[in-house]
């Protein structure tokens, strides 16, 4: 029985993979079924702490509810996931609210990030995260219009060519729903910030990438740090519809919204049996628009410093999605 359940993870790995991206050597998907393996039971007792933790800080509050049951139980390592285009390094600076004026329903990310050389809670990684607001907008991107498709985006600026994390399509200086924070001692950072909206081509998702040995400048930015995750993170189905049914989000009727079913990255999400679905509670069962708490999970390679690249070459016909 152990010989099969071991055959079938590492088969899973393997379809998984030659589904979404380069298939991986048989060596390194062995490799990384044996490092979740590893980690089971060390992720359960660090979840168990964070539930305690949650439930200590909102004891007082009864209407404020609480995760019952353990998230992410088993450590997966987290799967590379393309960066887009609206990465902009100049804007994501260290704080632990990220919302500035952006309206919408408040959402509080605990972000846990486990070391899976060491099956242990990371501390002071820097977890960077953004997002779109409400309306499918990025800043320092504002100009750009979110209800074109990638291919219409860049046919209106003359562009047929995009290195992510290169070529520069900001816009603006603006910084709402872009922040980072370092995990603390037990491998822990929390962000709050909005539930997201969508933009042409893409369902809700919200980017993250996760840094070791950065050095933190004095404006509040990060140099010299060591990329080990780049990934992106979901919602379920059921809760984005009612979700987009509250104002600002229902005023979004331009055009329609891609699905987590026909998105063209949700599913690298899920190689190597990661969950990347945020578990989210609501902060008051009558009345959500009081805010909601995300709970998820990173599994990081910290010994993998190899980041694949990030491109995408329009060509014709150009694609209709964009990261």
């Amino acid at each position: 029985m152990k010989f099969a359940s071991t055959l079938a993870v590492v088969t899973g790995l393997i379809t998984s993979v030659a589904a979404h991206g380069p298939l991986l050597g048989r060596d390194e998907v062995l490799r990384r079924a044996d490092m979740s393996k590893r980690c089971e039971g060390a992720v359960a007792h660090f979840n168990k702490k964070r539930m305690a933790k949650r439930t200590e800080e909102r004891q007082e509050d009864v209407s404020t509810p609480y995760y019952s049951s353990i998230q992410n139980q088993t450590c997966i390592l987290t799967p590379e996931v393309i960066m887009g285009p609206y990465v902009w390094p100049e804007s994501q600076f260290v704080r632990s609210n990220m919302t500035e004026d952006q309206p919408g329903v408040p959402l509080s990310l605990d972000v846990g990030v486990m070391d899976m050389a060491t099956c242990e809670p990371l501390p002071d990684a820097m977890v960077s995260l953004w997002q779109a607001n409400a309306t499918g907008s990025y800043s320092s991107f504002t100009k750009l219009n979110p209800n074109l498709s990638f291919g219409q985006l860049l046919r209106s600026l003359n562009l047929t060519h995009v290195e992510y994390g290169v070529t520069d399509l900001h816009t603006d200086d603006t910084t709402w729903l872009r922040g980072m924070s370092p995990t603390n001692k037990e491998g822990m950072m929390q962000m709050d910030t909005i539930f997201p909206g969508f933009y042409a081509g893409r369902t809700i998702h919200i980017h993250s990438q996760v840094y070791t040995n950065y050095t933190l400048l004095p404006n509040g930015t990060i140099s010299s740090g060591n990329l080990v995750n780049t990934g992106q993170m979901y919602f379920d189905e059921e809760l984005i519809e009612q979700m987009m049914a509250l104002q600002p989000y229902a005023s979004h009727t331009q055009i329609e919204r891609v699905t987590n079913a026909k998105d063209t990255h949700y599913a690298e999400g899920f190689e190597n049996g990661w969950n990347p679905v945020i578990s989210v509670i609501p902060m008051n069962e009558e009345d959500r628009t009081k805010g909601m708490i995300g709970y998820i999970t990173l599994g990081i390679d910290t010994t993998d410093l190899n980041r694949p690249p990030n491109f995408i070459e329009p060509a014709s016909p150009l694609p209709s999605s964009i990261a």
